[in-house]
């Protein structure tokens, strides 16, 4: 049993995943960068008492499910999502949405993925994938990161799906019935929705952990890390922050290049010139996180390690902060014409 379900290959898991989803009833409208825009996919959180991997807790997006959710709800569209605590009744709930012919979206830990690279596998468990049929004992496995499509056998998907851990799945999986049509209108009222709420988001969120003030503290933060952590210990928490930026299937930049792309494709809808121009900010903001990546890089194989690289390595992030805030703030002076 194979459903008709066109693989396309996105920078990210989730907004690829919502993307393919909504494919059909969009026509094609609703693209990847369109998704992580309105889904306010965009985010920076630094917490330092939440460990992951042995390291802090660092994100460069919202929390798993939130794109899909986000975006469905701006397009007034209806989400169905279970989580199970039986894998028996999870696997007979997800043969029962394929064989209606529902192609379903699952949260799933990285480290069990049979196709993934052994590079690539740790513990991470909020990677996005769409089942779309079954043939003899093997599930049929869109993975928008991956070039083709590809398969798990029974045991693989269950046990990726039951992965233990930080954001253990549960057996998540999601999808959206919708058959109706998704206007131009409902799409545009949807852009100016999703920029709202990732301008509160990196603005306006209390706490000192996220947005603009999140990146500013751990810039000031990484500054003292060495003498605080001691060489090896900042070495590795550099690592989680590239390996959190770069390889969690953020397609480069923290994000910041998909957002760029959202602003240009926004464009299109609302057509006000200071999208394009504030989509330069994030292309920007992209090119200076991964320049302190390549830093990081450096000092966590040896390369460089003194005092002086830590605090060069903490005004990168002071200064991709203030440009950030700079588009942010832009944005949110935009005064829509439609």
């Amino acid at each position: 049993m194979k459903i008709d379900l066109e693989h396309r290959q996105s920078a990210h898991c989730e907004s690829g995943v919502t993307s393919s989803l909504l494919w059909e009833a969009s026509k094609g409208k609703i693209t990847e960068p369109l998704a992580f825009g309105i889904g306010a996919g965009l985010f920076y959180a630094y917490i330092p008492f939440i460990s992951i991997n042995n390291g802090p807790a660092i994100a460069f997006r919202t929390m798993p499910g939130w794109i899909f959710g986000r975006t469905c709800r701006s397009l007034d569209i209806p989400v169905i999502r279970k989580k199970f605590s039986s894998r028996e009744k999870a696997e007979t709930y997800l043969m029962e949405q394929l064989n209606a012919g529902q192609p379903v979206g699952c949260q799933v830990g990285v480290y069990y993925l049979s196709y993934f690279p052994k590079e690539y596998r740790f513990h991470f468990n909020a990677h996005n994938l769409i089942v779309y049929g079954k043939e003899g004992d093997n599930y049929l496995i869109s993975d928008p990161i991956m070039e083709t499509p590809t398969t798990l056998t029974s045991y693989e998907l269950e046990r990726v799906r039951f992965a233990k851990g930080a954001l253990a799945p549960k057996g998540q999986v999601y999808y959206t019935k919708y058959n109706g049509e998704i206007t131009d209108g409902r799409i545009r009222e949807a852009i100016k929705s999703g920029i709202k709420r990732n301008v509160f988001n990196m603005l306006s969120i209390p706490g000192p952990f996220a947005g603009v003030k999140g990146i500013r503290f751990t810039g000031n933060k990484i500054k003292g890390w060495r003498d605080k952590l001691g060489l090896e210990k900042a070495k590795l928490y550099l690592a989680q922050l590239v390996r959190m930026q770069e390889e969690i299937g953020t397609g480069g930049g923290g994000f910041r290049y998909i957002y760029a792309a959202f602003l240009q494709q926004a464009h299109a809808y609302l057509p006000q010139d200071e999208l394009l121009e504030i989509s330069k900010l994030f292309t920007l903001a992209g090119d200076k996180w991964r320049t302190a990546a390549v830093h990081a890089a450096g000092i966590y194989k040896g390369r460089i390690g003194s005092q002086a690289d830590f605090d060069t390595m903490g005004n990168y992030l002071l200064e991709i902060a203030e440009l950030e805030r700079e588009a942010f703030i832009a944005l949110k002076n935009i005064k829509w014409l439609t």
